[in-house]
């Protein structure tokens, strides 16, 4: 532990080496050589240091070491050697501070990695064997044992199992499973051994989605930077002001140097970076992955918040209502052949036509030339016969003719149906939106979001019914992905926010100032292109972001100031010559210990419990309202 350290950080080591090799000289007869070694050790550091600050000044940041490096100049110029290895040892041990504070500040992202399996157990032959979990392939038969974690995505052979799946939903209920129910990477297995059928490699499953996510969320370097640079160069022109007419008015350069120690500026260097992965941390937490602080930063200034529907707004799992068949096929045959086709199809929406089929017992065909075209439909040949499935504007395209509105009831939408040419009919859907979703937009605009919009690719007078519920006034309905990517990209109040749910999203989210993935679900390319990924199916974590966010900030300028504060009455008090350099060089320390403490308070938080059951914890229930499937 000790040879890691000092491997890790050589420059703290060399420090505390020279102090005790110092302290060791002074009570020998070699005494007279102590202040040569510490001023020289202390004056290589500072020019070092300097080297390095020159660099950030031509990277365009300000170089705010400058403080320390003068500090550490003027120290030994005037005999104070001692506080010059002080503030070297400040200088040298901020890293190592850094990474202490940031280490407490993201124990909840860090909790998540260390209950990330590295092996599971293989049925192979008959034998168990344990293998490393990247080895496990679709297929596999895995025994999880109990009050293990489910290593990979996979299908339930046991007759039952009950799995603690907190970690992906945040409900704390245990969840029982049935043989042959889906069962998600993530979850804790219960008292009893269970076995399943992989369906997904560790690398595609859900909880090591997850996982990456968390990765790249505590390895990402903070910009932040810039939030401590505002401060930089005002606090060193004012230290330095201090510094320079003490020693006027006293006429004793000492004093210039006693100023300085105190003014040591690691409150701007590690408070807001710390405080900024705290907020982190609690977001995830709160089943909200930031990939960066940049993103905490906008998500405090976001104006604008636009919002998918289907899975986003709603809760994404449309029913087949009913089915209008207009051309020469019975209502059956139609349903069956569209569900044929719709079987090849990833859409959202081709999973309710194909479930409604099976639950009328018709069974679905092989086909085969199957095309898709991404938010519009597919088509595919089965059983001898065309098969169109999809929007009303692109059964129209692609047959040639006129298809007629279909006559829906308030919050309906219809995917129409086309057989060898010809309308054939139309399939009428619907879908519930979410308890929380109203609440949501109406905490969102408390937050000082001005402006609420929903891009849907549903029809106008579905997405219409939706926003008046929801009190949304901007609607763009029937948009294409690009449409999307153009409303997101032409909104004049900024930040903007974009929140959506499957591949389709993911041009937009990747175009917004914020992209916000519903990733509860598994991974997506919408969550690979996002900035923030939802790992619970609620939204109104979008609204516990924001105010993660919010706090976020506070703490940060909050610590900085508080170091601030307490380094320029310290400098007063030096100023005045009440402060002797090496006790205000320590002085500094505890500064720096006090900012560093309450930039952790953003990794703390007073929320309401969130989770799928928000409506009745976090916000105020309502009953649930069937509306129109959305497209993409």
């Amino acid at each position: 532990m000790l040879l890691s350290s000092i491997r890790r950080y050589p420059l703290v080591a060399a420090t505390v080496a020279v102090a005790a090799v110092a302290g060791v000289l002074s009570l020998t007869p070699w005494a007279a050589a102590v202040p040569w070694l510490v001023s020289g050790y202390a004056l290589a550091i500072a020019a070092w240091t300097g080297v390095g600050m020159v660099r950030d000044l031509l990277r365009g940041h300000a170089g705010i070491d400058i403080l320390a490096v003068t500090a550490v100049t003027a120290a030994v110029v005037v005999g104070e050697h001692w506080a010059a290895l002080v503030v070297v040892l400040m200088l040298t041990g901020g890293e190592a501070l850094e990474d202490y504070a940031a280490n407490r500040a993201r124990r909840d992202l860090s909790a998540l990695l260390a209950k990330a399996p590295a092996t599971a157990q293989v049925l192979v032959d008959g034998d168990l064997r344990v293998l490393p979990v990247d080895d496990v392939r679709p297929g596999d038969t895995v025994v999880v044992r109990p009050a293990e974690v489910v290593p990979v995505d996979g299908t339930l052979l046991s007759d039952a199992a009950e799995l603690d799946e907190s970690s992906l939903t945040g409900e704390s209920l245990p969840v029982e499973r049935r043989h042959g129910d889906d069962v998600p990477s993530g979850g804790v297995n219960g008292q009893q051994a269970i076995t399943i059928r992989a369906t997904r490699s560790a690398h595609d499953s859900q909880y090591q989605q997850i996982v990456s996510l968390v990765e790249q969320a505590t390895t990402s370097r903070s910009r932040t930077v810039r939030l401590a640079d505002r401060f930089a160069v005002p606090f060193t022109l004012v230290a330095l002001a201090i510094a320079g007419l003490a020693w006027w008015v006293s006429g004793d350069p000492v004093r210039f140097a006693e100023v300085l120690v105190v003014a040591t500026p690691c409150p701007l260097l590690i408070a807001a970076p710390v405080a900024f992965m705290g907020g982190m941390s609690r977001a995830a937490r709160e089943g909200v992955i930031v990939k960066s602080s940049e993103t905490l930063e906008k998500l405090d200034r976001a104006r604008t918040v636009a919002f998918d529907k289907t899975g986003t707004l709603t809760y994404g799992r449309p029913t087949l209502a009913r089915v209008e068949a207009t051309g020469g096929l019975g209502a059956d045959e139609l349903l069956r052949l569209a569900a044929s086709a719709e079987q090849y199809s990833g859409h959202v929406l081709a999973a309710p036509v194909v479930t409604g089929a099976r639950e009328r017992g018709l069974r679905p065909t092989s086909g085969d030339d199957v095309h898709e075209v991404p938010a519009h439909g597919v088509r595919a040949h089965v059983e001898g016969r065309d098969v169109v499935v999809g929007k009303r504007s692109y059964i129209a395209t692609e047959t040639g003719r006129d298809v007629p509105a279909a006559p829906l009831q308030p919050g309906e939408l219809a995917v129409h149906v086309a057989v060898d040419g010809a309308p054939a009919g139309v399939l009428v859907l619907r879908d519930e939106i979410r308890a929380e979703a109203a609440d949501t937009v109406r905490a969102l605009r408390a937050h000082g979001v001005e402006h609420v919009m929903m891009l849907t690719g549903d029809q106008a007078a579905t997405a219409r019914h939706i926003a008046a519920r929801l009190d949304i006034d901007d609607v763009r309905a029937e948009c294409l992905p690009l449409d999307k990517v153009h409303a997101v990209q032409d909104a004049a109040a900024r930040p903007v926010v974009m929140v959506g749910d499957g591949v389709n999203d993911a041009p937009v989210l990747a175009s917004a100032d914020v992209g916000i993935a519903m990733g509860a679900r598994g991974a997506t390319a919408a969550s690979e292109s996002a900035d923030a990924v939802i790992l619970r199916d609620d939204v109104s974590t979008v609204a516990t972001a924001v105010t993660i966010s919010k706090d976020t900030l506070r703490v940060a300028l909050q610590s900085i100031w508080v170091g601030i504060g307490l380094s320029l009455a310290l400098m007063l008090v030096a100023a005045l010559g009440h402060l002797p350099a090496l006790a205000g060089a320590w002085m500094q320390e505890l500064v720096d210990l006090v900012a560093i403490l309450w930039a952790l308070r953003a990794s703390r938080g007073a929320l309401a419990p969130r989770g799928p059951s928000a409506g009745r914890r976090g916000m105020r229930a309502e009953a649930p309202e069937l509306v129109g499937a959305g497209g993409a």
